[in-house]
């Protein structure tokens, strides 16, 4: 059939119709139309040739034309769809017909004396094409095609911007146990590992979820579901408790194991409303409405506090902790429990710790007073036999030194001298004899380390390099780190350590220099200025990037409200 032989408003009459059922601009599909028409049209023409096609907004008049462009003779290559200027010269000239038209830069060509000029563009209009049973099928195919692509591409800017919120939906069936829900004008997915224990759903099941994905793939957007991320419990809050929603109350942490237990923390800024009774409700009833929704989840509401370790002990409740010991130097923090309290505290398979470490963001060690006490004899017996062995000391200084908080060698040798003299018994003689047998013991220590590293090839670079003792060099040797260049290379967490999880567990990977009391911070700054010192990095790039973050951080202080501290926990659900 011939385009011009049929109702032409029949493709404006369509285009609108399927608009509405796909619920996309008519735009689309008439511009899926002309696509459609100009494939048709190269097929009868030839497949070299450029042709375009227009349908007209108003009344379906559907335009056939051929574009042709002025190209450098040595760039021509396409002789259907570009010509030089010598060939072009024959057509350069104004056009009776208002559909043959020479274009240059976009507007059409006024000046012909000046001849054709690279890049000029010639639309001459061509008849229209009949459409054979092939051609129609092809272009029904480019049609839908087109069509399914503008759906899907609209589909994934109504959702994107609905990832992290809570959505409800009707299920409509189940794959290898992955559940598919109808969300009105999409798709989503929630997948097996995402649902909150044994639950099962059938299909016209209601079911509310957390959108916790929405990615864009080439068979249209993929909507990921969750019942059992920690936000999902946070957005539930969210919608039960009006002060969480207009921000006087704030949810700072969730820790969930979904479906058996929570722990939530939250701070208010205002000092009038109690946060946890806010979230609790009268009677209950809000907190009870999250439960119900998370299949009778246990869930403890926390205060938040700016303390870290008064939010570590309100977060082990309903334990109660005797001490809580924190070494800013230490990958963990140690917290004291009574006896009587230790299981209560670890939990149930530890759920309780897990939670309350996944809460705060800290490795906890729990001990009982009476291990705390013994670890604490060993390290003072360890600590004295070090002091009796290296400075010739009995056992009764060897214990005062300790006592006094002296922990190492190093700490006896350089501390000020008034320190030692603040001891009872301890005058100036006795504290420069301290002094000296502790500085003799650590050069010749130094010495050893040095002559052991020199030894397996480290290089004077290395020995060299600020902030490296050499037992820190002696060690970097031994694991084949030679030169300033090699440590330049390293990785901070391999000095200092580090944390990776695995099939869901949390491993220790050890550090070259943990041993030495090497914080990640200061590997970092370390192995940053060996790069500058090797002109790997621009010092100048470095101090803008710090400038730059030092601003974010003054920001964010700026805008955080003060704490509020406190000790009270409500556990619903039980």
């Amino acid at each position: 059939m011939a385009i011009t032989s049929a109702n032409q408003l029949e493709l404006l009459q369509t285009a609108e119709a399927v608009a509405r059922e796909k619920m996309i601009e008519p735009e689309l599909v008439i511009e899926a139309m002309e696509d459609s028409l100009a494939r048709a049209a190269k097929s009868r023409y030839g497949a070299e040739m450029d042709i375009r096609v227009a349908i007209d907004r108003k009344n379906g008049n559907a335009t056939f034309t051929r574009v042709r462009t002025v190209v450098d003779e040595e760039l021509l290559e396409n002789y259907q769809a570009e010509f030089t200027a010598d060939q072009a010269k024959p057509y350069f000239e104004p056009q009776k017909n208002a559909q043959n038209i020479w274009l240059r830069d976009g507007a059409p060509v006024e000046d012909f004396a000046a001849g054709p000029q690279i890049g000029d563009v010639f639309q001459e209009q061509v008849p229209p094409v009949e459409l054979g049973r092939i051609a129609a099928q092809s272009a029904k195919q480019v049609i839908l095609q087109r069509v399914r692509e503008a759906e899907r591409d609209r589909q994934y800017e109504e959702f994107k911007d609905r990832a992290g919120s809570i959505i409800n939906g009707i299920v409509k069936r189940e794959e290898y146990g992955n559940i598919i829900v109808d969300i009105g004008r999409g798709e989503a997915i929630l997948r097996r590992n995402e649902k909150i224990g044994r639950e099962s759903y059938r299909p016209n099941d209601r079911i509310r979820a957390y959108v916790k994905d929405v990615r864009r793939e080439t068979r249209g957007p993929q909507i990921f579901l969750s019942r059992t991320d920690p936000q999902f419990m946070a957005e539930l809050f969210k919608m039960e408790v009006p002060e969480i929603y207009d921000g006087v109350i704030e949810i700072k942490a969730v820790a969930r194991d979904p479906g058996s237990r929570a722990k939530i923390g939250v701070i208010s800024y205002d000092n009038s409303i109690d946060p946890v009774g806010a979230c609790v409700g009268m009677r209950g009833s809000r907190v009870q409405a999250v439960v119900g929704e998370l299949q009778g989840e246990k869930i403890d509401i926390i205060p938040w506090s700016e303390d870290q370790a008064t939010f570590l002990v309100n977060a082990l409740q309903p334990a109660e902790v005797s001490k809580v010991v924190v070494d800013e130097d230490a990958p963990r923090i140690e917290v004291v429990v009574p006896e009587e309290q230790l299981s209560l505290a670890i939990g149930r398979r530890g759920q309780n710790v897990r939670l309350a470490s996944q809460l705060t963001g800290l490795d906890i060690d729990i001990l009982t007073e009476e291990e705390e006490s013994r670890r604490r004899q060993a390290e003072f017996n360890a600590r004295t036999q070090l002091f009796m062995d290296s400075l010739d000391l009995d056992e009764f200084f060897a214990q005062l030194l300790v006592a006094e908080g002296f922990t190492n060698l190093e700490e006896v040798a350089y501390i000020e001298q008034d320190e030692l003299l603040s001891i009872d018994g301890v005058d100036e003689a006795t504290a420069e004899e301290l002094q000296a047998r502790a500085r003799d013991v650590i050069e010749a220590a130094n010495r050893e380390a040095l002559e052991n590293a020199r030894g397996l090839g480290a290089e004077d670079s290395l020995i060299e390099f600020e902030g490296l003792t050499p037992q820190m060099v002696e060690a970097l040797a031994k694991d084949g780190v030679k030169t300033l260049e090699d440590f330049a290379t390293c990785a901070d967490w391999e000095l200092a350590g580090g944390w990776t999880t695995v099939d869901g567990q949390r491993v220790k990977d050890e550090g070259l220099l943990e041993p030495h009391g090497i914080s990640l911070e200061e590997a970092q700054d370390m192995v940053m200025t060996a790069r500058v010192m090797l002109g790997w990095v621009d010092p100048d790039e470095l101090a803008a990037a710090a400038a730059a973050d030092a601003a974010e951080d003054g920001d964010a202080a700026a805008d955080a409200a003060p704490a509020e501290d406190g000790a009270r926990t409500e556990e619903a659900g039980a």
